[in-house]
């Protein structure tokens, strides 16, 4: 079920995006809408070892700000490329911290927002299935 596009959270990313990604290092911004309202946004570190997208970074950048539960997220590339869908490692980092995050997806005037967990059919969700701490002998 598609919820409404939160267009301000769109705007947030791609002016981060528009105005802050410079070069090959930061090519994606992102922004978040807290549960309190507010709008944090971030930018990846890309790096060949892996560095983090920018769904990743926010989840910090949130934290460092007091946000600690996240309820809409959007990512937004760099040099006019709109809206980018989060990839499969960020997919599950993003359920994992936040079950019930809306994720906004699709292109042009065709963006939807959608559960993370229809992003990842048949979710793991990695707390599920780990084991109580074992007690010492």
């Amino acid at each position: 079920m598609s919820r409404h596009v939160d267009s301000e959270l769109v705007q947030a990313a791609a002016e981060v995006a528009r105005t802050r990604c410079r070069g090959d290092n930061h090519t994606m911004a992102a922004a978040a809408r807290a549960r309190d309202g507010r709008i944090v946004t971030a930018v990846n570190a890309y790096h060949f070892t892996g560095g983090p997208c920018a769904e990743l970074v926010i989840i910090g950048a949130a934290a460092a700000q007091g946000a600690y539960e996240l309820d809409t997220i959007v990512a937004v590339g760099d040099r006019e490329r709109g809206v980018v869908p989060p990839c499969g490692r960020c997919r599950q980092v993003l359920l994992d911290y936040f079950p019930a995050l809306q994720v906004i997806v699709g292109d042009g005037d065709h963006l939807r927002t959608v559960p993370v967990t229809d992003l990842l059919p048949e979710t793991y969700v990695w707390a599920d299935h780990q084991l109580p701490p074992s007690t010492p002998a």
